[in-house]
């Protein structure tokens, strides 16, 4: 089975692909945009995708360095106060649902829970739209599903990002190597191996 080949593109292969989120997200900017060729996979099978992806887990199944990294950022949270429910979506950010037209506000979000950091602003048949906020920036992680070379379908995630003041553009720039050197590399593993274990289960 051929691995996914995984590659960092420019912010233009998001904003020149006719997603909807660009419709409630012109005041954001395009921080990352990230390829995941998934071999194999057809036009139908984002739905199938994005349960692999919830299947995939959370920081309990990441490697230490990002569990590392993931335990550090929550304890500064803590110390200074940047997760605090009164910086989040509902509160200092109204939430991009509230942006909506009127066919995505009554299109499925996709599962909610609360050990999710990412709350659901829509899932279609071929994109889906997460959103956080803290006291350090409002972001959106946007997939979409693409078709790509050799007829294989493509996963796209882009991470679309509105910082708060000066201090959330610190923040961003000071956290970029631990994104592309740990955190990404880590996500990928993890998404790949749930992709490949839900194509080897019976059924």
């Amino acid at each position: 089975m051929r691995g996914w080949i995984v590659s960092r593109l420019e912010a233009i292969a998001h904003t020149e692909a006719k997603w909807r989120i660009h419709e409630v997200t012109a005041d954001f900017t395009v921080e990352d945009v990230w390829s995941f060729s998934t071999p194999g996979a057809g036009p139908d099978d984002f739905p199938a995708m994005l349960a692999a992806l919830r299947a995939a887990g959370g920081l309990d199944k990441q490697p230490w360095p990002a569990k590392f990294l993931f335990a550090v950022r929550w304890k500064l949270g803590a110390l200074f106060g940047w997760d605090k429910s009164s910086a989040g979506i509902g509160h200092r950010i109204a939430s991009l649902r509230d942006r909506l037209p009127s066919d995505l506000r009554t299109a499925s979000t996709g599962p909610d829970s609360d050990r999710m950091p990412l709350k659901p602003i829509y899932e279609l048949e071929r994109e889906a739209a997460r959103e956080m906020a803290n006291k350090t920036v409002h972001t959106v992680m946007h997939l979409g599903w693409l078709q790509g070379e050799n007829d294989d379908y493509e996963l796209r995630m882009a991470v679309l990002v509105k910082p708060n003041g000066s201090f959330g553009r610190r923040y961003m720039a000071a956290i970029a190597p631990l994104r592309y050197l740990i955190i990404y590399p880590a996500l990928t593993r993890q998404w790949e191996r749930a992709w490949r274990d839900r194509e080897q289960s019976p059924g």
